[in-house]
């Protein structure tokens, strides 16, 4: 059975917990109050105490966690990261170190949540633009006419934690709440009174739009020149998630234009923003990433880390522990080749899956099915949440954040294996629709893709991938291939199936780069084609 080295319990003495950076007494009680720790408020370069005593470093941003600073810590066991981000530790630096990283994902979501809909009242009631005028003043009494936020329709693109709390303050204020995000299904969409839709339909009916992504490929400038167009003429934009989702210079245009009536932003995708053209807008309130800071969230997060490494030194799990489990070279050497598999499939299934999932259904069969699985399916369920969520994903938290979505993970051992030594099959089911994408490894071969939805293949995972879906007839493939060729793109493999001569066909094809939307568009000029995703591995 595969787990993490979980810290053994010390038979004597005090385990020693380094505060590197600033926290307030009350987020650390639960290690002050404990009998079993010894709490040391130094910063890492300036401690007068021994580092190879150290069990466990709490910090925020101000400390950086580097493969040089994991080397003076021989005796670490876990890093608490009083916040979300944690840019400011080397991942793999602290797994190769066999070091537990955690953060604390929930303790700013009320602050964020807050903080969103404070920019929405204030959008819709010009409250900081009066105030200035009066500061300055002035008593524009007819100017700073608002509008009321009852029976006003609120699109929250981006359905997580966050924007499941700004829905329910809509609510209480009785908006009409529309939602978009690849997972919400209808049943947790239900769950939360919201009215889950399309991004064209949230675009198209939202009097006020918000967006709660992450920042990927796909939502960087989510909102850009067309897609605002798109919009109800006198939307109001806010953005407290992520910098770069809207294009900020087509906003200020839309701005300009009068087609946005007003926006609200504490995310710039070049930070600190300073004299930010959009801050110049007497219609735009632009506050400086301030949406998490509070000293409620501050609290929350301290306290958050500081329990959840007690525990852990206590040996317990770490529920929000963000790297793998630390294992010994036998068990890595044996297991790592059928994780690396079912990571990639789980990807596939991801970017194939265009709708909702309520259900991932993850099956065994071969050599594999006799071992312990739970591991795989973790790594699998982190190769299809990662292309979606904002949150560093892996297999120690990727279970939570499918039980947050409301998605529902089973698995199953079956005795056909179809001929291979290993087989290992992924089932995504959605309102309307199911996928299925099979997958193989041996030692001689390797990873191996070998069905998509009933479509034989015998395809090796690459990092840039085509999927596309054609129809049977001669001619097609060399046609993707000159397309191909005429964008500079270079063909790597390609692995053809199809079920009866004529009918429907897929291609995998792997390229020796990523390619654009372009080369997306240009494919839609073949008629036999009748869909193209790029998938990215």
């Amino acid at each position: 059975m595969v787990q993490a080295v979980q810290p053994v319990k010390k038979q004597s003495g005090t385990y020693t917990v380094l505060v590197a950076d600033a926290m307030s007494e009350d987020g650390l009680k639960p290690i002050l109050e404990s009998s079993e720790v010894n709490v040391v408020r130094e910063k890492i370069d300036e401690a007068t105490i021994p580092l190879e005593e150290v069990d466990a470093l709490l910090i925020r941003s101000a400390t950086t966690v580097t493969s040089e600073v994991l080397d003076k810590l021989p005796n670490l066991k876990i890093i608490g990261r009083a916040g979300v981000g944690v840019d400011n530790v080397d991942m793999e630096a602290a797994t190769a170190h066999g070091v537990v990283v955690i953060n604390a994902p929930d303790g700013n979501t009320i602050s964020t949540a807050e903080h969103t809909f404070a920019m929405i009242a204030s959008l819709a009631r010009n409250i900081p633009q009066a105030s200035r005028s009066m500061q300055e003043g002035r008593w524009d009494r007819k100017k700073y006419q608002g509008a009321e936020l009852y029976g006003k329709t609120l699109g929250i693109v981006g359905f997580g934690r966050i924007g499941a709390e700004l829905a329910q303050r809509a609510r209480a204020f009785r908006m009409n709440v529309l939602a978009f995000d690849p997972f919400l299904t209808q049943s947790r969409a239900e769950k939360n009174h919201v009215t889950a839709v399309s991004l064209d339909e949230i675009l198209e009916q939202s009097d006020i739009l918000t967006v709660h992504t992450p920042l990927t490929k796909d939502t960087k400038g989510l909102l850009n020149e067309k897609t605002l167009k798109q919009t109800k003429p006198g939307v109001f934009i806010i953005n407290c998630a992520r910098g770069g989702i809207i294009d900020e210079s087509a906003l200020y245009d839309a701005v300009q234009d009068g087609h946005v009536r007003g926006a609200a932003i504490d995310v710039f995708e070049e930070e600190p923003a300073a004299n930010h053209p959009l801050s110049s807008l007497p219609q735009v309130i632009t506050t400086p990433h301030i949406a998490a800071s509070t000293s409620e969230a501050q609290q929350n997060v301290a306290e958050s880390v500081s329990q959840e490494v007690l525990d852990y030194l206590q040996g317990n799990p770490a529920p929000h522990a963000l790297n793998l489990p630390y294992l010994d070279q036998d068990a890595f050497e044996k297991f790592s080749p059928f994780t690396s598999l079912t990571k990639t499939l789980g990807a596939i299934a991801s970017q194939l899956f265009k709708e909702p999932a309520g259900q991932v259904e993850i099956s065994y069969a071969g050599e594999i099915s006799h071992q312990e699985t739970g591991l795989f399916s973790r790594s699998l369920l982190a190769g299809f949440f990662r292309h979606r969520i904002d949150d560093y994903v892996n297999e120690v938290n990727a279970g939570v954040i499918a039980k947050e979505r409301d998605v529902e993970v089973s698995e199953k051992h079956e005795s056909e294996s179809k001929g291979y030594a290993n087989f290992v099959k992924v089932k995504v089911t959605g309102e309307s629709s199911s996928l299925e994408v099979h997958g193989t490894y041996s030692s001689e071969i390797g990873p191996r893709v070998v069905q998509i939805n009933g479509f034989q293949l015998d395809f090796s995972p690459a990092k840039h991938t085509f999927y596309v879906r054609h129809h049977d007839r001669p001619g097609v493939i060399g046609k993707v291939g000159q397309l191909l060729g005429t964008h500079g793109v270079n063909i790597a493999t390609m692995q053809v199936g199809r079920k009866e001569e004529g009918g429907e066909a897929i291609m995998l094809l792997s390229t020796d780069k990523e390619c654009g939307d372009d080369v997306l568009q240009a494919f839609s000029e073949i008629d036999e084609i009748a869909h193209v995703t790029s998938i990215e591995l």
